[in-house]
């Protein structure tokens, strides 16, 4: 397969579907399938009708004959008070395993650059997993890319959100 071209472009709405079966397949190959909760509807809502983030899909073939999607990169813009300036945050790249190494990873990142050089990012932050070497291999050797390793990652969900209503100000 990897004589096959492809090609990026921003995902529309009609990409819903597509979009969530990349999502099953990064959480498949995360050992994570059971945790996904998204839906068409969700993605619908949260992507395309209030836009809190933006995806790129990577498809074989060409944009005037696309074949099948290949993988995403889905990212929000943050904002660093440091640099005084917005960033991007690449909440998930993901690209098929039988498809590794044709560049689509590489030309993800790429397309991130663009949008980053457009925005005025100062920075492209991201995580990944400890256990997921060849990923992380790639982001240091193939990216040049920096482990943040004094940062940790930290995280509230469902009743933990609900819980810090305790510490809201009351008059």
């Amino acid at each position: 397969m990897s004589t096959k071209l492809f090609f990026i472009r921003p995902a529309v709405v009609d990409d819903v579907d597509t979009i969530l079966q990349l999502i099953i397949d990064l959480a498949t190959y995360e050992k994570a399938a059971d945790s996904v909760e998204a839906t068409p509807e969700l993605l619908r809502k949260n992507l395309f009708e209030t836009p809190y983030a933006q995806t790129l899909l990577a498809f074989t073939g060409s944009p005037d004959a696309p074949g099948e999607a290949i993988g995403m990169a889905l990212y929000f813009f943050n904002y660093s008070t440091w640099t005084g300036k917005p960033g991007i945050y690449l909440e998930d790249l993901f690209v098929k395993p039988e498809t590794r190494g044709m560049g689509v990873g590489k030309a993800f990142f790429a397309e991130l650059a663009k949008v980053a050089e457009e925005k005025g990012c100062a920075r492209v932050d991201w995580s990944v997993l400890k256990w997921n070497q060849p990923s992380i291999d790639f982001y240091e050797k193939a990216l040049g890319a920096t482990a943040m390793s004094e940062w940790m990652g930290m995280r509230l969900t469902g009743d933990g959100i609900k819980n810090l209503e305790k510490f809201a100000f009351r008059q």
